[in-house]
């Protein structure tokens, strides 16, 4: 039996395809995908499949597949493309999708694309890139409806006939007065039930609040859940509305997030090509491989300071990685549920002291029991009361030590502008086997020499 999932049938016929290097069967599967599906089955296929998929695809939707690409991918197959077929992949794309992959595009391309657009488009443009990615106004989707509270509600419903669309994922006009300083939403489910010639003001939600342009992305995602949001409108800093986010942009940050969270625990970037060259890969990682060996260089040098005791005792160096063990996990579950408590914005400075405390008291109660239930283990297994009582001391002291410092790693890490998920697991397995070797190595050397 396999342990792996089948592939769909689509892409299991792709991939016969490609084997059989049917240029004209590929085109023709491609055809009936999705760009977010193909873009799925390109990270997964190695460079040389990618190289013949990728030529096949038809500039109208080359645009889309860029988009739903990891960016190392994206980067590299756009530096593959000639002028003409990214101006064609551009092309087709909305305002706040084209602001997502516009950076990476040659900048002579780039000058030909905000030529060749409209005056208002470009505007939007550059509205959605004057802001970071990971803030309100980088998720933005300049392209919305908006209308005054003074009008009539049939008066709206004929400007909407009269417009060729509607941007996708609509459920909400933007009421604004003269100057564009955002008032209220109205919802099209009251515009289509309510009598046509009530006032948008009579009809109309006052009291949804507009995100700040410069609110974090998480900020953004986390207050959508909050409040089951579909839409919401972004204003600046003179309530001026500038877009709208969706929820298909918050999934994309929760998405991300997620990913990020996981990845950097190795070291990784989510945005990294799963099927990068084999050097690039390796120099990536021998970065965060160097950084671990001078963790456990330092955790190798304490050992050292006590090898005449470990010399007289071998039941030491039998018993040693016990007690690190048990501070490592101790202590990765204190860091990640206050990285996680920080991602939600659960945790903030009125009540990081009162968590710490819960965190430290978690410590001292897990010490306790487990140490009874080590060293009981112990004594049985050496004989030796002492050795038992030793042990026991010494998972109390690193279970605490863990505790304390899984609850203030990411706070001091946050502090200073590092990543708490990237650095924060190193730090902690620094701190547990330093202190949980040098306790139990230091009490023994004091007690059982």
């Amino acid at each position: 039996m396999s342990d792996y999932e089948p592939l769909p049938p689509h892409q299991q016929a792709l991939l016969d395809v490609i084997k059989a290097k049917d240029p004209q069967r590929i085109e023709s599967l491609l055809e009936e995908m999705h760009p977010a599906d193909i873009a799925h089955w390109l990270e997964s296929l190695p460079s040389e499949q990618r190289n013949v998929v990728w030529p096949l695809l038809t500039p109208d939707i080359t645009g889309e597949v860029l988009l739903h690409l990891n960016e190392e991918l994206r980067g590299s197959l756009i530096r593959k493309m000639d002028d003409k077929d990214l101006r064609q992949a551009a092309k087709n794309l909305d305002t706040d999708d084209l602001a997502d992959i516009i950076p990476e595009m040659p900048l002579n391309v780039t000058q030909e694309l905000l030529l060749t657009m409209e005056t208002q488009e470009r505007d939007r443009l550059r509205a959605v890139l004057s802001y970071p990615e990971d803030t309100a106004g980088g998720l933005m989707d300049p392209d919305t409806i908006m209308v005054r509270e003074d009008i009539s509600l049939d008066v709206v419903l004929r400007y909407l006939r009269r417009r060729d669309n509607i941007p996708d994922g609509t459920d909400k006009l933007f009421v604004v007065n003269r100057k564009n300083k955002y008032i209220g939403l109205l919802s099209l489910s009251k515009l289509l039930t309510s009598d046509p010639t009530l006032m948008v003001e009579t009809v109309m939600d006052k009291n949804v609040k507009a995100i700040p342009a410069s609110m974090p992305a998480q900020d953004v995602a986390n207050l959508f859940e909050r409040r089951d949001l579909i839409t919401a409108p972004v204003v600046d800093v003179e309530n001026r509305l500038l877009g709208r986010i969706t929820i298909d942009d918050v999934v994309d940050v929760i998405r991300d997030t997620a990913d990020h969270s996981f990845m950097s625990m190795a070291g990784l970037n989510e945005e990294q090509d799963m099927f990068a060259p084999v050097f690039t890969s390796t120099r990536r990682r021998s970065l965060w491989l160097g950084v671990n060996l001078l963790t456990a260089f330092l955790a190798s040098w304490v050992i050292s300071l006590f090898d005449t005791t470990i010399e007289q005792i071998v039941a030491l160096a039998i018993l040693m990685p016990v007690v690190a063990s048990m501070g490592g996990i101790a202590g990765s579950q204190t860091l990640t549920l206050v990285i996680r408590g920080m991602a939600l914005g659960h945790i903030s400075p009125n009540n990081a002291h009162r968590l710490f405390l819960k965190e430290l008291w978690v410590g001292v109660w897990n010490g306790l029991i487990w140490a009874i239930i080590i060293a009981g283990v112990a004594g049985l297994w050496f004989n030796n009361l002492k050795l038992s009582l030793i042990i026991g001391l010494a998972i109390i002291i690193n279970l605490i030590a863990a505790a304390t410092a899984g609850a203030t790693i990411p706070l001091l890490l946050r502090r200073i502008g590092a990543d708490p998920a990237l650095a924060g697991s190193v730090v902690l397995t620094t701190i547990t086997d330093v202190i949980g070797f040098f306790a139990f190595l230091g009490l023994a050397s004091i007690f059982l020499i």
